[in-house]
């Protein structure tokens, strides 16, 4: 097996792991039984979900004319699914809002740092 498919392999089992323990806690809060084949049949279809929405990115940052995926080609990706597509605008609120701090902060940092700098030089001048 060569490399490519081994990795599959794991993503595959990594997901079906996932989906097991998301029905195990959803069967508990239900009190339902859930079974393998099911768990094998939600695994699968997440899984060739993930590989469209992969190939759909790449077709859109590519359509761009771009090598990256951004923000807005997930939004784009997720444009059919309203729960997931608000799930995503929200988080990419979120993270425009923290990145603007951020940049609010180094800028504050900065006018501070060379406020410093200005003193220092200014006290060299003066000795």
């Amino acid at each position: 097996m060569d490399e490519d498919a081994a990795q599959k392999q794991r993503l595959k089992a990594a997901v079906h792991y996932t989906v097991g323990r998301l029905c195990q806690d959803i069967s508990a809060d239900c009190e339902k039984q859930i079974t393998k084949q099911t768990i094998a049949a939600i695994a699968e279809t997440a899984f060739r979900q993930c590989d469209i929405f992969a190939k759909d990115l790449e077709a859109f940052a590519r359509h761009a004319k771009r090598h990256t995926v951004t923000v807005d080609d997930v939004k784009l990706t997720a444009r059919r699914t309203t729960a997931l597509y608000n799930y995503i605008q929200q988080k990419s609120e979120e993270l425009a809002l923290n990145n603007q701090e951020l940049k609010e902060k180094r800028k504050k940092n900065a006018a501070k740092r060379k406020s410093k700098d200005m003193e220092v030089e200014e006290n060299e001048l003066e000795d």
